[in-house]
Parts: structure tokens; sequence; C-alpha cells
């Protein structure tokens, strides 16, 4: 039977901007697709990343030139080949998953045979701002398991200070989004480890971190933007502690199972992570948590209003839906 493909951009505001050390955001911006076949709509969700040269026009681009393909029953093991990993081969991979299903009548969590039930708790990002506003936003989440901060290259000993201050319980991870030098993570990592720091993701610019094998690392780090597919993680072993994976990089679940399994093999440990987006995005990579070290799917908590019906189901809690996805 042949499929029909639909392809749409959404703009979802967030509660407030959102600042991370290349820029701030007052919406989040995704491609959705629908692939539908008799009846049947399989949904995906994906969202652009400048910093990987894609746009919402270029993303679609991407997709409605596989138009074809796509209705004429592409599935997503060709589509690895067909579409080079990124936010458009995501929206397709993750609308194919959940059309199977949906065929099959059976949740995707059952095809993969993942334990999925009950609450997911995730780490609560806090944006780039001054430590006094950092300060006052952990005061707010003191009662989370885990807080992420994202920071730039200024104030970055003072914000830790300042948040560990008036949050002296729950786990820390740094998110410094290609920063930092190599000199600044040498000064700092000693007294980040004296605030307990959990984490450290991606300190160092693409391309400039192989300098991360040459010392001792007193706090794990976490390649982000370093990492996008299976193939790139034997040549991050021995710079890396951790790996986060996100769809958007990936390229859909189909490849974040691979990554995934890569990543055991080399004995680095997982981080499962999100663009800010909707309820949507997060579906598939819920499949992904079991075992994963840390979890960071807190995008739809930054949204004003999310998809309908939604994953949230706390303050910092997301429970598996198969009425959102699959």
């Amino acid at each position: 039977m042949l499929r029909k493909l639909s392809v749409t951009h959404e703009s979802w505001p967030l509660k407030k901007i959102f600042t991370i050390s290349r820029g701030s955001k007052t919406s989040a911006d995704i491609v959705y697709v629908e692939i539908e076949e008799g009846d049947h709509i399989g949904r995906g969700e994906a969202v652009p990343y400048k910093r990987y040269g894609e746009s919402i026009m270029s993303v679609i681009t991407q997709i409605t030139a596989l138009k074809n393909s796509i209705e004429n029953g592409i599935n997503s093991e060709e589509l690895l080949t067909a579409l080079k990993a990124g936010a458009a081969r995501n929206a397709i991979d993750c609308a194919l998953w959940d059309l199977r299903a949906k065929i099959d009548n059976t949740p995707v969590w059952k095809n993969l045979n993942k334990n999925v039930s009950g609450k997911i708790t995730t780490a609560m990002t806090l944006g780039m701002e001054s430590p006094a506003i950092m300060a006052a936003e952990a005061l707010e989440y003191n009662k989370y398991d885990v807080l992420k901060l994202k920071l730039g290259s200024k104030d970055v000993i003072e914000s830790v200070r300042a948040v560990r201050n008036v949050a002296p319980s729950p786990k820390l991870i740094i998110d410094a989004n290609e920063a930092w030098t190599e000199e600044q993570i040498r000064a700092w990592q000693e007294e980040l480890f004296a605030l307990n720091v959990s984490l450290i993701e991606q300190p160092l610019p693409v391309g400039k971190d192989a300098c991360l094998n040459s010392f001792n690392h007193l706090v794990p780090i976490c390649a982000d933007e370093s990492c996008h597919t299976a193939k790139d993680i034997p040549r991050l072993a021995d710079r890396y502690d951790y790996v986060n994976l996100k769809l958007d990089k990936t390229g859909g679940l189909t490849e974040a199972l691979r990554a995934k399994e890569e990543a055991k093999l080399h004995d680095l440990g997982l981080m499962i992570g999100c663009m800010v987006a909707t309820s949507l995005s997060m579906a598939p990579a819920i499949l992904l948590t079991e075992n994963a070290d840390f979890i960071d799917l807190d995008g739809p908590f930054l949204l004003d209003v999310d998809r309908q019906p939604s994953l949230v189901v706390g303050p910092n809690c997301l429970l598996y839906n198969s009425d959102v996805w699959g």
C-alpha cells in the first residue's frame, strides 16, 4: 500500500528566553513529519541545529527530496544509506518506527523488548545567566535530583559555587557547548571536583578535543557535539568518559540503538540528551534510557505549552505513553 508524506514547520514558544554559550532562543522550531499508510499515521519530530549547518528549510528540503522513496515504502535500514545523520533523517526514522508500531498494533518498546514502565527522572536545565540569577533558579529546583548548568567561559566557578550554595544535594552537570580551552579545563577541574560536579559536557570545540587523553579527568567528561553516530565512538573512547546520544545527531532511533551498543563495547558511560522540543521528540529517546547514567530529556519542560497528549507527569518526570508515540 502506498504511503502519503506530509512535512511542516512548527514553532513552540518557550516559557522564557533560553541561553547557551552560542546564543539565545525564545521558541522551539521543529520539523514535524507524518507518514500515512491506510488508517495509520506515523509521526516524527526533529530540531534543525545551525551548529551542524541545518535550518528549517534545509531539513524540509532533505525530507521532501526523499518523498518518492518514503511513499514507496523505504524502511529504517534503507534510510540509513539514503540520508546522512541529522534532523531530517531523525524525523523520518521516528515516523517509520511509529507507523510500523501502529500497523502491527505493538508499541515500539515491546518490539525492542525495552522496559519503560514507571517514571523517567530527567535532569533540569538552567540556561546561562549571571551567577545570581542561576542561583535563584537553582533554589527553585533544589528538590530535583540532577541539575544541568549551561555555562560559557566566564564566571564558571562563580556560577557553580552560587548554585551549589543554594542546592547542595542535586548532582550537577556542566554543559559548556565547546566554549572552553584546554588551559581552562585543566585550571578549573580541581575546583569543580571540590564542588562535587558530576559531569562536564563538551568543554572543548570539536576538532580540538584530542588533548583530553593527555591528563586525568578529576570530573568525568562527556562528548556531545563530538559524537553523532556509532562510527564516531571508537575515536572518542580514549578522550571521553561518557557520550551524549541525541536522536537529532544520530539521525533517528535506528542509529541511536547502534551507537548505544558501540558505546557499551568501548566502556563509555551514557547520557541520553535532547534538543528543546515537544514530548514527541522525547518519546523515542526514552527507549534509550535503560542503563543510562544520565538522562537529560527536559525539552518539554522549557515550553510554554507541550504537545498533547504529553509525556510530562511531574515536576521533572516523564512517563512513556503509547498515545504520544508508537
